[in-house]
């Protein structure tokens, strides 16, 4: 895992994760397009804090869930 201030997300698409309901509780976002990294944030929070992942381990991560 690594914080973002190294990769500049300015311009990502995010897509929020399909398990996110309608209520606005508990919902991941996560960016594509970034070879061999998984950004990840909190949609509630979208100008917050951002999590990237090797996508090794993001692989790992949602494998073991």
């Amino acid at each position: 895992m690594t914080s973002t201030p190294e990769y500049d997300l300015s311009a990502a698409t995010w897509h929020k994760s399909s398990y996110s309901d309608a209520s606005g509780g508990n919902c991941l976002e996560v960016s594509d397009g970034h070879p061999d990294l998984i950004p990840v944030r909190d949609s509630k929070q979208p100008e917050g804090p951002h999590v990237v992942f090797h996508a090794q381990a993001w692989a790992r991560f949602v494998g073991s869930l």
